[in-house]
């Protein structure tokens, strides 16, 4: 989207809405309506569930404060589509979003042009700096939906028998492996003094409130790995019996890892471990594992093993911000992380830190509904940095702090080493 330079705020919002709202119906568009209903786990959503939701969010916390004589199209769409603002209201059960075959595909369609055409009056309108920044919110929580829509349609695909994909490999009319493949290169060693550091967002510019204030904190000499861990070394720790050594796991890791079975990362056929018969489901369908792209779809349990086997640790999330701050952030858009050429700080993959989630010192939530996006999760998850290949573009950013719980591999995530000097 090409915005003149000096153009005012609510222009630019305005055009990024009208981009962020066309880019997640182009990311449905290849999806049925059977694809679009099924939940295949309690954490996942359905993909028009998303796509109602995040006509909810700018219905609530805009049109309806915002604009008068607004009226929902639907009265229960509401309790429908909240997430988990319980100030707002009652809603359905998360887990059971999958069983509601109605409203369909669309009747969601009719609800995102219904807000869609509102928002463009709200928009042409002069607005206060206030629901300017709540616009600019709902941008980039519609930005963190579309990730979620990916990596939730994969698990749902994941389970069909058909092992269906999603899209097909670019530039090929079916779902093959990879014509080429690169030799990972040797990993180098990012080293770092220590000292007294600054992290969090510095004020210009978008984030969210969990980033913020800007504070200080003393780091120790380490050095940080300058790519993602790759398949081909995740092979090897499967090899030397890396799910099968309790003494490389975290006591509550290994009672997941016993409980759910795993003995390789999520989306891993290992039933032949010979290395030429290992394939990995993707979004673009099911190929051979390339050892040299990023390991993705590990838990934290995992990454944390890992590093032990390896001699290493995970980073704390203030040293991978101090590195990562000093390297770029564009990176294109991918249905699967790329062969790890580059540092790989931001477009491969979710880096997971050995930092549990928490608030920054002086944090305070936002007042109103919009302070529960982020405060009311500070516990039981642990931080990871960085992006993955299905981050929208421009989403990314040094001081992003995403979360999960520790078992969670649905995600985008994968590992980047760390060890002291």
């Amino acid at each position: 989207m090409d915005v003149p330079p000096r153009a005012s705020r609510g222009t630019r919002l305005e055009e990024a809405f009208a981009d962020v709202r066309q880019t997640t119906e182009r990311l449905a568009s290849p999806l049925s309506a059977e694809d679009q209903t099924v939940q295949s786990m309690p954490d996942v959503s359905p993909t028009k569930w998303h796509r109602g939701h995040t006509s909810w969010f700018f219905e609530t916390f805009l049109l309806l404060p915002e604009l008068r004589g607004y009226e929902q199209l639907h009265p229960m769409y509401a309790f429908i589509f909240n997430s988990y603002y319980e100030t707002v209201g009652a809603r359905h059960p998360r887990p059971e979003r999958g069983i509601l075959s109605r409203p369909g595909i669309a009747e969601v369609a009719a609800y995102r042009r219904h807000v869609d055409e509102a928002m463009a009056d709200l928009l042409a309108r002069p607005l206060a700096t206030e629901t300017l920044d709540l616009v600019e919110l709902g941008i980039h929580h519609e930005q963190q939906h579309q990730e979620l829509l990916l990596m939730d349609i994969k698990h749902v695909l994941s389970k069909n028998p058909l092992r269906p994909a999603y899209s097909p490999p670019p530039g090929e009319a079916g779902s093959g492996s990879r014509a080429a493949r690169a030799e990972a290169r040797k990993v180098e060693w990012l080293e770092h003094p220590g000292g007294l550091v600054e992290i969090g967002h510095e004020g210009t510019g978008f984030s969210f409130d969990n980033e913020s204030p800007r504070h200080a904190v003393q780091l120790v000499p380490f050095a940080l790995a300058d790519r993602p861990v790759t398949c081909g070394e995740w092979m090897e720790f499967v090899d030397d019996g890396g799910y099968l050594r309790p003494g490389l796991w975290l006591s509550e890791g290994w009672a997941t890892l016993q409980a759910q079975r795993w003995n390789a990362p999520l989306y891993w056929d290992v039933e032949d471990m010979e290395r030429d018969g290992v394939s990995v489901y993707t979004l673009c369908g099911s190929r051979r594992i390339d050892p040299a792209e990023p390991v993705v779809h590990v838990s934290y349990f995992e990454a944390d093993a890992f590093a032990r086997w390896a001699g290493a640790r995970l980073p704390t999330e203030a040293e991978w911000e101090t590195v990562a701050g000093l390297h770029p952030v564009d990176a294109p858009f991918g249905l699967h992380p790329p062969t790890a050429g580059g540092a790989g700080f931001f477009g491969t993959v979710w880096q997971w830190t050995s930092s549990s989630y928490s608030a920054y010192p002086g944090f305070r939530p936002a007042a109103g509904a919009v302070g529960e996006y982020n405060g009311k999760f500070m516990v039981n998850q642990q931080v990871l940095r960085g992006s993955a290949c299905i981050t929208p573009v421009g989403h990314a950013r040094a001081t992003y702090r995403n979360f999960f719980p520790a078992p969670a591999r649905w995600a985008f995530s994968g590992v980047r080493l760390a060890r002291d000097l």
